[in-house]
């Protein structure tokens, strides 16, 4: 089984995001979008250096992060470390109160890491709704911007 990417280990980088943002509650439009801002944090305006690399397929990394983050929400709440609630929205989760004392006693250098990214985020991009919806309009016009330009290539007769 690859550790990377796993249930678990999505589901501790939610759990740093909704640790930071708590009480707040997030729905998983928002987990998806804050996740890929944590970990490629250098895409945005300002923002402290990415913990990830960038990959060809960042477009088609959001698809693939919703599923992920569905299934790391279901080991956080079956750990009880987060909860779910209904409102007229759809479902919100939120870190539960054992959720922080739960991290500090993670001493991967990596979780700390997270936890710089996620406080960032929080403070920078967790305003309001638009805050976030803005934050990843940069990323997906740099998106959108490489593959136009790597377009114009391919019409010279350059290959990708």
């Amino acid at each position: 089984m690859n550790p990377l990417n796993s249930p678990l280990e999505v589901g501790i980088r939610s759990l740093v995001l909704l640790s930071e943002t708590f009480p707040r509650r997030l729905d998983v439009a928002q987990l998806v979008y804050l996740d890929h801002a944590m970990l490629h944090s250098g895409d945005l305006a300002d923002g402290p250096s990415s913990l990830h690399p960038e990959l060809p397929i960042g477009p088609g990394e959001l698809g693939m992060r919703r599923r992920l983050i569905e299934q790391g929400l279901v080991v956080l709440m079956r750990a009880g470390l987060a909860d779910m609630t209904a409102d007229d929205d759809g479902f919100l989760y939120g870190a539960t109160e054992e959720a922080a004392s739960f991290l500090t006693v993670l001493e991967a250098p990596y979780v700390g890491l997270l936890a710089e990214r996620a406080a960032w985020l929080a403070s920078n991009y967790m305003r309001d709704e638009t805050d976030v919806r803005d934050g990843m309009k940069q990323i997906t016009q740099r998106w959108f911007d490489r593959i136009t330009a790597d377009a114009l290539h391919l019409g010279e007769g350059d290959v990708l």
